[in-house]
């Protein structure tokens, strides 16, 4: 683990296409960060290592070991959050079955909940993204923004330790949870529809790329979902998972299906 965060370090640490006034205006950004995740960083390059997209890699660097830091920082953030979150969940409902707690935890680490919860620190503002990405709305992208949050979440973990990776999570990830959840805005209509047909037939539904257009960091999604050669709904995206929960709740509106997963208490 040592030689990782030592590898992430030097790499960045590296950089020389950066022009001056636009480190200061990152740390600048970094420092106001800090403050309002009430965290302070030991090594800052752990921090920038976690807000430097892949565009922006891409587009100053061919390493492959660069490309695919971000990625790996997520990887790992990932799997934290979602430990923390069930832990959190498990202490939280004592009489709650698994099937309920696993569509809390759904919601909970979903691209639209973790999007959230990344614009209430303003995360966007501190992303280090080609300059195509960022012209393209990159620092509102729900997809970029989520990711963004399990990076950081593995950030603080590898520059200090669990618990105050955990501590971030509660704080910051898991405030007022219960009434977003409930939100409209956070059904996951391709869980619900998956449900039904699995109870039902025992079969899930398929999902088809029927077209992808624009530039890689603003590519268009489109989306038919099918169950046994049926067409039940279509959905465009700026991701192929938001372009299929679109398609999904297409289907589920065809199909008069429930949509209040957390009626239960």
């Amino acid at each position: 683990m040592k030689k990782i965060i030592k590898d992430f370090i030097e790499y960045f640490s590296n950089k020389k296409e950066i022009n001056l006034s636009e480190i200061s205006n990152w740390e600048l950004k970094a420092e106001k960060l800090q403050t309002r995740i009430n965290y302070k960083f030991s090594n800052i390059i752990l921090l920038k290592a976690s807000l430097t997209h892949v565009s922006y890699l891409r587009n100053n660097d061919s390493n492959p070991k660069a490309l695919s830091t971000f990625e790996r920082m997520e990887f790992l953030g990932d799997s934290i959050l979602g430990f923390i979150v069930s832990e959190a969940l498990f202490i939280k409902y004592p009489k709650e079955q698994e099937g309920v707690l696993s569509k809390y935890k759904s919601k909970i680490v979903s691209e639209k909940y973790l999007a959230m919860k990344a614009n209430d620190i303003c995360l966007g503002e501190c992303l280090l993204l080609s300059k195509d990405e960022a012209k393209a709305g990159g620092r509102e992208r729900k997809s970029i923004t989520s990711d963004s949050m399990e990076s950081l979440i593995c950030a603080i973990y590898l520059d200090s330790n669990f618990d105050n990776a955990r501590k971030f999570v509660i704080n910051t990830i898991l405030t007022d949870f219960e009434k977003i959840i409930k939100s409209e805005e956070l059904i996951n209509y391709k869980s619900i529809l998956q449900e039904y047909t699995q109870s039902k037939f025992q079969i899930p539904p398929s999902y088809r790329i029927i077209n992808e257009e624009g530039p890689d960091h603003k590519k268009i999604f489109t989306i038919e979902v099918y169950f046994q050669d049926q067409k039940l709904g279509t959905g465009v995206g700026y991701s192929k998972k938001e372009a299929q929960q679109c398609a999904a709740k297409e289907a589920c509106a065809k199909l008069n299906l429930a949509t209040d997963f957390t009626s239960k208490k």
